[in-house]
This record gives structure tokens, sequence and C-alpha cells, in this order.
């Protein structure tokens, strides 16, 4: 009987991801140009550049010298950052440019331009190997470089926004069931502001915060409400014990302070979804082409820290169950104060359209907030009163 049939050799593709991934670990991080540029000549491409969205979304910033900027909203390659999706542009002195998406989990960061006479099936398929392998390198670096962070600002930030923003998640985190993502502004002068989400096996948990004020000491609040919210959470609290410790650490540190917020958690299976609001401004809830009026309003409940001060009842959470495809939207009132023109404020209405009118055209989740909080920001000369925070948790089983 013939023997077993012998297993095929790595090809070319199989070397080079083996080869990216072991020199990834070890490359600096303004490294990865010239790494993704020798892998562009092996596989036969003329050239690879790496873009970063910046802080604010507006531009796709080269990591490499010699490119110009890239605007989001006008251009080809800021397409395929919007609906992530390939894009293909004819040079016009001959040959390609490929616009392909730089994804980390669900949180986009850039592209990559691929500049190539050709791209059959085999070039695509690595380049997509190259470009995931190159987004969890990227997310791993820049948590310990500053050579990203000052490609994707163009200003200088302030003292609370630098250490806000040392806080903050990813923009955008999901899975196959669940997907959370959040827009804070003004980008580089945010005061008081904060979103936090995560995910485990069951569980989607989200939060928003606002702290009173808008200055250091508004940041610091944010800082010890947000340390005590994972710190209860990551002990497995439930939602009134996790609000209860955030009394208690800002009655303890800061008892001056306090903060408005809405703590929650999704069951990823079920879509029961659970909250506790603490003087914000009640979360909406999106089913198809409308908003639910006072879907999630519950009777109030103090902010955050006052209860350290003052003898209330307990902290108390309230639940509902959700239907596939129904979004969950927090917002801080700086969205919905701030003015557009004619002076009239932005309001609620403008922007729940907005998402529902998006959704309709299949826009994502993190575009949709991408998209309003910029129209928001254009009516206003870029120039906030207050800070303008938006949370939106999207709800979408596997169809049985």
């Amino acid at each position: 009987m013939p023997g077993p049939t012998p297993l095929a050799g790595p090809g070319p593709g199989e070397r080079l991801l083996e080869e990216l991934l072991a020199e990834a670990h070890t490359a600096a991080p303004m490294e990865l140009p010239a790494l993704v540029n020798r892998c562009a000549t092996a596989i036969g491409l003329e050239r690879i550049v790496i873009y970063l969205v910046d802080i604010q979304q507006r531009h796709l910033v080269p990591l490499t010298d010699g490119p110009p900027a890239i605007e989001v909203d006008t251009s080809v390659a800021g397409s395929a950052y919007r609906w992530l999706a390939l894009r293909i542009e004819e040079r016009p002195e001959g040959g390609l440019t490929a616009w392909l998406p730089l994804v980390d989990g669900a949180e986009r960061l850039g592209l990559l331009g691929i500049r190539t006479d050709a791209l059959d099936t085999a070039r695509l398929r690595r380049c997509r190997m190259l470009a995931s392998v190159l987004a969890m390198a990227i997310t791993s670096k820049r948590a310990y470089s500053d050579s990203y962070a000052r490609h994707a600002r163009t200003e200088v930030m302030d003292l609370p926004a630098e250490m806000l923003r040392a806080l903050l998640p990813p923009r955008t985190i999901g899975c196959d069931r669940a997907v959370s993502t959040a827009v804070l502004e003004p980008a580089y002068h945010i005061g008081g502001d904060a979103f936090d989400h995560a995910l485990t096996p069951s569980t989607l948990h989200a939060v928003i915060f606002d702290a009173m004020g808008h200055n250091l000491a508004s940041g610091l609040t944010t800082t010890v409400a947000m340390a005590g919210c994972r710190n209860s959470r990551r002990a497995g609290a439930e939602l009134p014990q996790l609000v209860d410790t955030i009394d208690q650490a800002l009655g303890r540190w800061l008892p001056e302070q306090y903060c408005t917020g809405i703590v929650t958690q999704l069951d990823l299976a079920e879509g029961v979804f659970r909250w506790c609001n603490c003087g914000h401004p009640p979360p909406l809830l999106i089913r198809g082409r409308r908003v639910l009026e006072g879907a999630l309003e519950r009777p109030a409940q103090p902010p955050m820290g006052l209860p350290s001060q003052f003898a209330t009842a307990p902290r108390v959470s309230y639940e509902t169950v959700l239907e596939p495809g129904d979004r969950v939207l927090l917002y801080t009132d700086g969205v919905t104060e701030a003015r557009i023109d004619g002076g009239d404020r932005f309001g609620l209405g403008r922007f729940t359209d907005s998402i529902i009118r998006g959704a309709d055209a299949g826009e994502l989740a993190p575009e949709a907030l991408r998209r309003i909080i910029h129209s928001i920001l254009d009516r206003q000369g870029n120039q906030l009163r207050d800070d303008a925070t938006l949370l939106l948790i999207e709800w979408r089983p596997p169809r049985s």
C-alpha cells in the first residue's frame, strides 16, 4: 500500500509571514515601514506605505517621509477606511494603487497603500496577511512608543487631555455578537469626559463618564472613577457594587468632586442589557428606523461621589432585553448642548436621525459616530464649549 502523502513544504506566502512575525517582534516602531517594503519586494510589489489615522480621524498620515497625508472624507483611500473595504485606483503613469484597511479586531487603525503593476489573487492574499500582522504589531508597539502618537497628532495636547487619553481603551472593540465604539472631542483639550469598554466571553461592558468642571481636577476625578470601575469590574462585581466602589473612591480621594455617568453590561448570548444611571442623560434605544422614546429612562440616581457625603438609597440597576440589530447610544450633554448654525442646539433628534440614516445605508457603527462628531465640530468652527462624547453599543447575534 502506498504510504501517506508527504506534507507540502511552506510556500512563499507562509515563509513571508513567518519572517515578518519573527522580525516584527524585535523591530523598533519606526522600523516597520522598512520591514514592510522588504516584504513588498519579496512578493513582487513596487512599494507599500503604512498610513495611520489621526486622533480626530480626519487624515491618514504616512509613517514614511515623502507621501502627503490623505483626507479621510474626500479620497478613494479614505473610502477604504470608512467602509473597511479594498479600493483600487489606476495611476496616471501606469500601474495600480490598492488601499487595504489596517484593522486590529474591530479597531480601524489606518491603511496600507500598495503600489503595483498588477494585483492578482495570490498577491492580494499575501497583502491581507501582511496587513493582519502589521495591525497587531502596530497595536502592541504604540503602547510604548511616542512615534505613533506624534504622527497621530496635528496640534499640541494639553495636560488634562494627555492624562485622560493615556487611560482610554481603543475607540472600537467587538466580536461576532456585539460592538462598542466611541468618539470624544475636543480631542486635544478634553477635561472630564471619558469612556471605557471591555469584553469577556459572555459580556460586553461599557461606561461613560462626565466629571464636574473642565480642568485638571476634572481629569483626576475621571481617572479615579475609571480606576474604580475597572478594579471592581475585574473582580466580578455586579453593577450596583461597581458604582458603590466608585462612590467610595471619589469620597475618599476627591471628596469635593463628583461625576455623572452610566455603567452598562450586555449579555452577548441573550441580549440582556443592564445599566445603572448616575445623574446622566438616559441612554437611547434605537431600533430599526426609530428611537424608542423613554425605553431606557428610569428613576434618577445621584452622580458618582455624592452618596459618600449624603445618605442615599442603595444603588440599583435596571435591565431590558434587546432585539438583534438594536443600538444603544450613550452621550454626554456636550453633544446635545453644542450650538450649530443660527445658535440652535444640535439636540437629540439631529444625531439620532443621522445614526438611523447611516444604518439604512449600511454604515458601520464607528463610521456613524465619526461622521456625527465631525458634523458637530464643523458647525462650531472646531471649538466646543464642553466635552462631547458618544458611545454606541450594537447587539448583532449570528442568525440561527
